[in-house]
């Protein structure tokens, strides 16, 4: 067979049979039967419709600056320049995109003349045997032309796809977070501290965190679990920020104390139900637990003894509760506590506040 021969039998018969005193009458023998078979031959005028999808994806890599007759050009992807670092970032890694396609899509066309300038050759040389009419030569070179097409759509596919990805992880990184203002992240951490024993808010609390900071209430959810998760994570170091705020929210319960008493009367007896004067108004945060255990420092006690004034404390604070009937767990989960039953006026001097607890 042909491929058993070596090159050097192959082209020894060749030449014998260009030489054969016979081959006049072999070619035109093979006219006539080429005749009578009637093989049809495509017109060369007959080009097919440009395929849709390839334009599409031309359109695109041209309007991506990654095609055009400028490497170093185009739109890069409409990307507005407000972070010059983000943007010389996104034009440096759309240059490599540019550079892999114009290396692949001239390996491709180089490899395509390739071929094609090998079959014209062949055919070349068989028209010194055969009848080969450059018709036939022309439609052959659009089949390889069509077939080449396939390799050179799936080529700029994946370059189109590269180039979309890239302008979404752009995009994506490029679109800030929103952050809440500051006295919208003060209220809800206010809200948290003050209930931390039980950091899950209703329906009604949400609607109202909501109104006060200018948010959605899917929103304030959202904070509230992710800041559960980060509290849990790392308790030390929320416990600071945590006794910052119990001493902000017994701060204004104490100024709202004496906002709504007109004048502070001490207490003349154990049953009066009114206001009483507390001398050593501090003693009582320090004998107060901290809401992780800790006890209060002396230094923040001081500073809720100038914050308070020498005036007296309203019901409010003395029978209210100030946080819920839960407490933490060691490993950061929340359960439910035992409520002490009652909470009894003093019965004794200025200085001292005794919880009768009936259990």
């Amino acid at each position: 067979t042909i491929t058993d021969q070596s090159l050097d039998e192959a082209q020894a018969k060749k030449h014998a049979l260009n030489c054969h005193r016979m081959k006049p009458a072999l070619f035109s023998v093979l006219c006539e039967i080429k005749e009578k078979t009637g093989l049809s031959i495509r017109s060369s005028q007959e080009e097919e419709p440009v395929d849709p999808q390839l334009m599409r994806l031309d359109n695109m890599l041209l309007a991506e600056g990654v095609a055009g007759p400028e490497k170093g050009g185009g739109s890069g992807g409409g990307v507005s320049p407000d972070n010059s670092i983000e943007h010389s970032d996104y034009r440096s890694k759309l240059a490599q995109i540019r550079h892999i396609y114009h290396s692949e899509l001239e390996k491709y066309e180089q490899a395509c003349n390739e071929f094609t300038t090998h079959v014209m050759n062949l055919l070349r040389e068989q028209s010194r045997t055969r009848p080969v009419a450059p018709k036939e030569m022309e439609r052959m070179v659009s089949i390889i032309h069509r077939k080449f097409s396939a390799i050179q759509m799936q080529l700029k596919q994946s370059t189109c796809e590269a180039v979309m990805i890239l302008r979404s992880r752009f995009l994506d990184a490029r679109r800030k977070r929103r952050n809440f203002s500051k006295q919208a992240t003060e209220v809800l951490n206010e809200y948290f501290y003050s209930h931390l024993s039980n950091p899950y808010p209703s329906e009604e609390a949400k609607e109202e965190l909501a109104k006060k900071c200018g948010i959605t209430v899917s929103q304030v959810s959202n904070w509230f679990g992710n800041k559960r998760i980060r509290y849990k994570k790392n308790i030390g170091k929320f416990q600071e920020e945590a006794n910052i705020y119990a001493v902000k929210t017994a701060v204004s319960v104490t100024q709202g104390g004496h906002s709504r008493t007109s004048s502070p009367t001490p207490p003349s007896s154990a049953g009066s139900g009114g206001s009483f004067n507390l001398s050593g108004s501090g003693d009582m945060f320090l004998g107060m637990p901290g809401l992780n255990g800790d006890s209060y420092s002396a230094s923040q006690v001081e500073s809720l003894r100038h914050s308070m004034g020498p005036g007296g404390y309203g019901d409010n604070l003395g029978g209210g509760q100030m946080y819920s009937p839960r407490e933490m767990r060691a490993n950061g989960g929340w359960q439910e506590a035992v409520t002490p039953s009652s909470v009894t006026s003093p019965t004794e001097g200025p200085g001292s506040v005794h919880s009768d607890t009936s259990n």
